[in-house]
């Protein structure tokens, strides 16, 4: 389901972005009309051809993370997301999200979340080509455990330092209430986001803060 207009994120923009990747894969010829459709009829074709490209070149991450980060609709993002996990590694295409997090606008903070969970997709090695041959695949490419962490601080960063609302209803979808699930290098940064969390006004924001008192252990 695409997420309400408060998202923030224009349709123009998405269209902008995976235009520019139609571009790099010489995908053209696709209809403009209905226009409110144009984009996501261009990710639609430019979607097998992204999972056939073993190697692309380097200049193609940018724009992928940008169309993932941009693509307004939850259940298509993964649409750029996953071509990018099986071709730049799981790691990087992480990395990336957490910038925008960290340094994103509003917009594309909200589009790095929607993106991050997607970039948990499993990954097989009949799926795509960017496999060797009998399904060799450098484990580093998708070594995240630093990366997750850092996920995570950026998230209780986020959820400390933002005054919209919504933004942070968004982090907190994705961050655990258990302080297991922390490592204990942000033990403190979770304490102090569940105290403000505790005497927040809305009511979504309390009642994480009340599962995290009990799964605080």
């Amino acid at each position: 389901m695409v997420e309400d207009e408060k998202s923030g994120i224009e349709p123009r923009s998405f269209l902008t972005c995976v235009t520019d990747v139609a571009q790099l894969l010489g995908v053209g010829g696709v209809s403009m009309e209905p226009k409110d459709r144009h984009a996501r009829h261009l990710a639609h074709a430019v979607r097998k051809p992204l999972l056939e490209h073993a190697s692309p070149p380097e200049e193609w991450f940018a724009p992928l993370m940008a169309a993932a980060v941009y693509d307004p609709d939850p259940s298509f993002c993964r649409w750029f997301v996953e071509p990018a996990v099986y071709a730049f590694g799981r790691r990087r295409v992480m990395a990336a999200l957490v910038d925008y997090l960290r340094t994103g606008t509003d917009a594309e903070r909200a589009g790095a979340v929607r993106a991050w969970y997607s970039a948990h997709v499993p990954l097989r090695a009949d799926r795509s080509p960017a496999y060797a041959p009998g399904g060799v695949r450098d484990p580093a490419l998708d070594e995240t455990r630093d990366i997750k962490a850092a996920w995570l601080e950026a998230s209780l960063r986020v959820f400390a330092e933002t005054t919209d609302l919504q933004m942070r209803h968004r982090v907190l979808l994705d961050l655990p209430t258990s302080r297991a699930a922390y490592p204990s290098s942000l033990h403190e940064l979770r304490e102090t986001a569940l105290a403000s969390a505790r005497i927040h006004p809305d009511p979504h924001i309390r009642r994480w803060a009340a599962a995290g008192d009990y799964k605080g252990v």
